[in-house]
């Protein structure tokens, strides 16, 4: 009984600890910097409703994709490090969801 409320408090710990992610997105091609700026705030505060944080955001500009995606064949994409709790990740990806104007994204563990 003992180890495993051991093993719930490292568990607990673990869960607490930040990590470093990577977050690309891709958004419509044809949007405009003041929805970019809009898209950006939001995702802020997203972030901070995670209690994580944003770095600084890369602009790699607009691409063609290979794939059309909700009628778009170019895309605006966006490069953003982020450092989030462990158990946040999986609700904030979630969360990203949600959003109509974020085409596509991805996260990944640095």
């Amino acid at each position: 009984m003992e180890t495993l409320l051991n093993l719930r408090l490292v568990l607990s710990i673990l869960a607490q600890v930040m990590k470093n992610y990577e977050l690309t997105l891709i958004l419509e091609g044809k949007v405009t910097s003041a929805k970019k700026k809009a898209v950006l705030e939001s995702l802020e505060k997203i972030v901070k409703l995670f209690k994580g944080q944003m770095d600084k955001v890369e602009d790699w500009g607009v691409k063609e994709m290979f794939h059309e995606i909700k009628k778009n064949k170019e895309g605006a994409y966006l490069h953003i490090p982020l450092e989030l709790p462990v158990e946040s990740v999986k609700p904030f990806d979630v969360k990203l969801k949600t959003e109509e104007s974020i085409l596509r994204f991805l996260i990944v563990k640095v």
